[in-house]
């Protein structure tokens, strides 16, 4: 392995996914700015997750949609309309067809 690429600074954390608020202790060198008071007592930082193996349905076998901040509505409504198909426009007047020009060619 080389030297140097790795962090130093590991701590221990809480981990939390709120999407079915189950919570763990792991170490981690995230930075975060929350801190939680663990079941022993003492203070540690908080990393927040949407989903993980508690939650994702590859491993609980069960499908869920977890719609965090409304991103689901969100992208429908930024790409819903190309779903939907356009009325039929109004049928424009047809432009009649000119033959190209031939040139004479009289030798």
């Amino acid at each position: 392995m080389k030297k140097g690429i790795h962090p130093e600074n590991y701590r221990t954390v809480i981990f939390q996914d709120f999407s079915v608020d189950k919570s763990w202790i792991g170490r981690s060198a995230a930075d975060t700015k929350d801190t939680i008071t663990w079941e022993d007592g003492n203070e540690y930082p908080l990393i927040k997750l949407e989903i993980s193996s508690a939650s994702h349905p590859f491993f609980t076998g069960k499908m869920t949609f977890v719609d965090t901040a409304g991103r689901i509505d969100k992208f429908n409504k930024k790409f819903g309309k190309f779903g939907k198909k356009k009325d039929a426009a109004p049928d424009a007047p047809a432009q009649e067809e000119t033959p190209a020009k031939e040139e004479d060619t009289k030798a």
